[in-house]
């Protein structure tokens, strides 16, 4: 099908079954914010930041990835960490460091990584808000000339996945790139709302930088952050894009925000905005292939294709400070992966290698314990559509969540481990119907009013998460 630029034809779209059968992808967030790798000491993640209401999560902002941003704002705890690390040392300047950190770097270590931990696709951050690019381009920065990597490190990584098998998706910061907008920090949804007003030269360089990761890397997936400027016409681009990579996804995050224009206009959006962190979503029509949820779960089975997304820590970028509790273990990733699972979503979950490219061991590890679950259950998991209930309890109200396959049906307990007999409350499977332990053998099972109990035998391995097949 050729597209046209407009919303009725790039609405038309379908989502390719690839992506909804692929469930697991890695993130990865890697840029010069990889030399300070700080954003200080953090006691929650963003989502809980921000139901806190607060104001001062702009002082000590949990994401390092926003080291730039946070430097600006006076008082912030980047702003104290840099001056006693770096003195006036600007944030361009980490540039020469990083490459040079980096030099030796195989990217395919990366993709060993994202192999082992199971995941089908890669998300790859091409340009961050900090404005680098980790592409040699040909559309260089107007306001920094050569601000960007000398090596290809889209490609190669483009490359090395595709050897492996693994489908590889591109970010890009559409609206925000603070080589730009220089005269205010993101402190409020005041400011916030000043960022989506980006000169017509940035929508120019942007578009043009866009298109050229399209038909030089052909991603699988076009994933763009916070929003994209007013005055252009998405659907010119989602139509370049589909025409070019025909089973390639966009997520939702393209929105266009009316900005004011009048000191009057501006004066009353200041005043709505009082004690608020951001302005509300905009108005209008934006077409997407899936929706995203940052560090929070969509609850129940959502109709439109999800994706959540998340680091192993509190923070995407690496993070100095993190440590020990701070990142999720192999056993909370695989239960996400199962509740987003069966919600209908994706996981996208994040890396953050440091300047040199390495992950550390406190990423790694809980990756690999996710990897060695997949090979065992990942028949639960891949390719599967929500089933109806969603979830059930077990006999000691843990969850147990439900998938299908055709006729298959999958009952993946979140118990720590199995008891001699495993009940499924309200949830009776009907006769003839076997049932089996995935990567073990068959279960016996009855039924005792509406609930359904298995039992378990006495040999059988620790787990994670119990997956049990249902036949028939």
């Amino acid at each position: 099908m050729r597209y046209k630029p407009d919303y009725e034809s790039v609405h038309s779209h379908p989502l390719p079954a690839w992506y909804d059968d692929a469930k697991f992808g890695i993130f990865i967030h890697w840029s010069l914010f990889s030399v300070p790798a700080f954003a200080g000491e953090q006691h929650q993640d963003i989502s809980q930041s921000f139901r806190s209401g607060s104001t001062d999560i702009w002082k000590n902002y949990p994401y390092a990835e926003w080291y730039f941003n946070s430097l600006r704002i006076p008082g912030s705890v980047t702003q104290e960490f840099h001056k006693k690390h770096y003195g006036e040392k600007s944030y361009e300047s980490f540039q020469k460091e990083f490459e040079e950190q980096n030099a030796d770097f195989d990217v395919s270590e990366w993709v060993k990584l994202i192999r082992a931990a199971g995941a089908k696709y890669a998300v790859f951050v091409t340009k961050h808000h900090d404005g680098y690019n980790l592409w040699p381009t040909a559309n260089p920065n107007p306001r920094l000339p050569g601000y960007h990597s000398g090596r290809d490190f889209v490609g190669e990584l483009c490359d090395a996945a595709d050897r492996a098998g693994i489908r590889t998706g591109l970010y890009y910061s559409g609206v925000f790139d603070w080589t730009f907008r220089t005269d205010v920090p993101i402190d409020g949804a005041v400011n916030y709302m000043r960022h989506q007003d980006m000169p017509a030269e940035y929508v120019d360089y942007s578009v043009r930088q866009l298109k050229e990761l399209i038909d030089r890397y052909r991603p699988a997936v076009l994933w763009n952050d916070i929003a994209f400027p007013r005055g252009y016409n998405l659907n010119e681009l989602f139509a370049y894009y589909y025409n070019r990579v025909e089973d390639g996804v966009i997520d939702d995050r393209w929105m266009q925000y009316e900005v004011p224009r009048t000191a009057a206009e501006w004066a009353a959006f200041e005043e709505s905005m009082k004690g608020k962190l951001f302005p509300p979503p905009p108005e209008g029509r934006f077409h997407s292939d899936f929706i995203t949820a940052e560090y929070h779960e969509l609850t129940g089975s959502s109709e439109k294709k999800w994706e959540c997304t998340r680091g192993i820590g509190r923070s995407f970028g690496f993070n100095r400070t993190e440590a020990g509790e701070d990142y999720l273990t192999g056993k909370q990733i695989v239960d996400l992966l199962v509740r987003v699972v069966a919600q209908n979503g994706n996981l996208l979950l994040n890396i953050g290698p440091r300047a040199d490219g390495s992950v550390c061991y406190e990423q790694v590890k809980p990756l690999r314990e996710v990897g060695a679950w997949l090979q065992r259950n990942g028949e639960a998991i891949y390719g599967t559509r929500p089933h109806d209930p969603v979830v059930c309890e077990d006999q000691n109200g843990t969850p147990v969540y439900f998938t299908r396959k055709g006729d298959t049906v999958y009952a993946i307990f979140l118990a720590e481990e199995l008891a001699p007999r495993m009940t499924i409350r309200g949830y009776r499977i009907p006769e003839g119907r076997r049932v089996a332990l995935c990567g073990a053998g068959l279960v016996p099972w009855m039924a005792e009013g509406a609930d359904t109990v298995l039992q378990i035998p006495e040999i059988y391995e620790r787990a994670a998460a119990y997956a049990f097949r249902i036949e028939g």
